[in-house]
């Protein structure tokens, strides 16, 4: 990675989009920082201390910690999340925006993140004026704002959350790699200090032994390996192509192979099932008592519905994410028409069955391996009674994931670019 990264440094064009990069990230930081009037903070504070360790204290690892202080992009890049969940669903739905996706071209993609983008703002809304309910109702605000005062908050939730989404694009265009993804890790990142304070707190104060502090260090380093290999594991379908004459010239007769990604949805269905999964808590935070109800027992993580409802989902997000970006009957169309066949099977309909019943075989095992990873520190920190880890290992998947992400778009950029130092 760190490799990559001076390589891509001595690019005078890469270097800028480094530098671009950067310049957002610590506008997102010092957003972070900012918080919004009208709320005290200190009580909210205490308020995520005690419910850390649920869907509630997920959803303020992803924000960076921001969801508990109350900050002008607290509801982070969750509105933007939601509303591309449901706007991919709406796609395979709604025969017209199914067309618009797959055979509007770039007008059509255009006008598909347009409709996410408004879809955003809406969410936002609606989740800005559910978390204003929420500091309302436990009285969490100072007294006396009024109406004018609700606006203000529920407004300035709202612009955070679109103003972040706009940041992530301008990332995404001018910068490097996926600037959702890349703002996500960064927000998961600045909450390893803290993770490391408090876990070094608990050693001190012997509510963490050692031999308990050297297998969290052990498990994670473990996991981390896990997760770049499974990431770069692929299943490789040999492909032969017929030799063809033009004139003087013979071309195809070579032998080459299909890969196909074991865990081809990376960090997508991590993301979206843990969404998904924290939506009945959150909402029943919202409510007045509703952290006491049987939602929030039913959500907690450390329970044993969450992990089960969480796996679940991350399965069901894995098939739909594979099956949005490979497309067997269109890949075997492809080979036919460049005469390319795989052996021991006619090329058409049966080499799309095979590439499906391949795809499903793969996508099962990544889809498993996802779900027991996401779980394993569920089912850890149940057994040990040690609370505050439980987390860290959806922040594990999805930090890990995204840097290998950003590693590989890196080095695509430089072989477009030809840069000799990398290929050598």
């Amino acid at each position: 990675m760190f490799k990559t990264l001076k390589n891509a440094w001595k690019v005078e064009d890469l270097r800028k989009k480094i530098l671009f990069t950067l310049f957002i990230l610590l506008i997102y930081r010092i957003g972070n920082a900012i918080t919004v009037p009208y709320v005290n903070t200190e009580l909210l504070k205490t308020y995520f201390t005690q419910i850390d360790n649920t869907a509630l204290g997920l959803l303020n690892t992803i924000s960076g910690g921001s969801f508990s202080q109350a900050t002008i992009f607290a509801l982070s890049i969750q509105p933007y999340i939601n509303a591309s969940i449901i706007i991919q669903l709406l796609c395979i739905a709604i025969p017209a925006l199914e067309r618009l996706s797959k055979e509007g071209g770039e007008e059509g993609k255009k006008k598909i993140e347009a409709i996410t983008r408004y879809s955003t703002v809406v969410i936002g809304l609606l989740q800005g004026f559910g978390f204003y309910y929420m500091l309302n109702s436990y009285g969490y605000l100072e007294p006396g704002i009024g109406l004018w005062g609700a606006i203000v908050i529920i407004a300035t939730f709202t612009a955070g959350s679109t103003l972040l989404m706009w940041l992530g694009e301008q990332i995404t265009e001018f910068g490097i790699g996926n600037g959702i993804s890349i703002i996500l890790f960064v927000s998961i990142v600045s909450r390893l200090p803290s993770a490391v304070i408090t876990t070094v707190r608990n050693l001190a104060s012997g509510a963490l032994k050692w031999y308990g502090a050297v297998g969290i260090v052990l498990g994670v380093l473990l996991l981390v390996v896990l997760i770049v290999y499974v990431t770069n594991a692929e299943r490789r379908i040999p492909i032969q192509y017929a030799k063809r004459v033009v004139g003087r010239k013979v071309y195809g007769g070579q032998n080459t192979h299909l890969p196909m990604k074991v865990n081809m949805s990376g960090v997508m269905p991590i993301i979206f099932a843990s969404t998904i999964a924290s939506l009945p808590a959150t909402v029943a935070a919202f409510i007045p008592n509703g952290n006491e109800g049987w939602v929030m027992r039913v959500f907690d993580t450390g329970g044993v519905a969450y992990p089960i409802i969480y796996f679940l989902l991350i399965l069901a997000f894995a098939y739909f994410y594979s099956t949005i970006q490979f497309n067997p009957i269109e890949v075997a169309n492809n080979l036919k028409k460049n005469g390319g066949f795989i052996p021991g099977y006619r090329a058409g309909r049966p080499t799309a069955d095979f590439i499906r019943r391949v795809l499903n075989k793969i996508t099962l095992f990544g889809a498993i391996y996802l779900g027991i990873v996401a779980i394993l520190p569920f089912i850890f920190s149940s057994a040990s009674k040690l609370g505050g880890i439980s987390l860290g290992g959806t922040s594990i998947i999805i930090a890990v994931g995204v840097a290998i992400e950003l590693q590989k778009g890196i080095e695509d950029q430089l072989l477009l670019r030809h840069y000799k130092g990398f290929l050598e």
